[in-house]
């Protein structure tokens, strides 16, 4: 599952790149593209992948709600026996995808991809956004999640129904989301494993450093207190 904001130019490669490999492995798959209320032309070229491709399937939002709201809509209608989330540039390549399988057949409930666990590679990351995603983790392992060293990897994969219940009712529609469904996670009993990969900063985020930084504080708070 993919979500998209403003992604007219980036999503046809990446869309190809996940066909490649998993058309090579020979199982069925879905593929759930949502549309986070985008400004350009996004939505047309998930509507065009709908009629190339049967394995894809379009969810359109409007307006622009975030991150958050577009996985809990599309987990709504995933059918997969496992639910992977992955970022729209790839940044963590989708052939990460088998070290989380491991996982899952191992035991977890949820595998999640880490720039921070040992093994880990991470190339590119501007020393300002490493600087912020450590301290915003850090502040995360004291308040809620004590042990989990990435919670803010968009690289993660989930038993199918222990993802439908955990984004049923999600409250953070922005980028602290993980935060919560970890935290629902934890409180459920479910097994979360951390997986490190490799992670390479596409250049082009959407994520504002001051304005997004304040609401993810605002909602990890929140989540602890509220």
């Amino acid at each position: 599952m993919v979500p998209c904001y403003d992604e007219e130019s980036r999503l046809p490669g990446s869309l190809e790149r996940i066909r490649r490999f998993l058309e090579a492995r020979g199982s069925r798959f879905e593929l759930i593209l949502v549309d986070d209320g985008s400004s350009d032309g996004t939505a047309a070229v998930i509507r065009r992948a709908e009629g190339e491709h049967a394995f894809v399937r379009g969810v359109l939002l409007s307006p622009n709600r975030g991150k958050g709201r577009a996985l809990a809509e599309g987990v709504k209608v995933s059918r997969g026996e496992l639910v992977l989330l992955s970022d729209a540039d790839l940044s963590t390549p989708i052939d990460e995808l088998t070290k989380l399988e491991d996982a899952i057949a191992g035991g977890a409930d949820i595998a999640v991809g880490s720039r921070a666990a040992p093994g880990a590679r991470e190339v590119d990351q501007p020393f300002h956004r490493r600087a912020m995603g450590k301290a915003f983790n850090r502040m995360v392992q004291v308040l809620l999640l004590w042990g989990i060293s990435d919670t803010q990897c968009g690289f993660k994969l989930f038993r199918g129904p222990v993802a439908q219940g955990l984004f049923d009712g999600l409250e953070t529609d922005g980028f602290a989301f993980d935060v919560e469904v970890l935290h629902r996670a934890r409180r459920a009993g479910y097994v979360i494993r951390e997986v490190p990969v490799r992670w390479i900063n596409s250049g082009a985020s959407k994520v504002a450093p001051i304005r997004d930084s304040a609401a993810m504080l605002r909602d990890l708070l929140r989540i602890r207190f509220g």
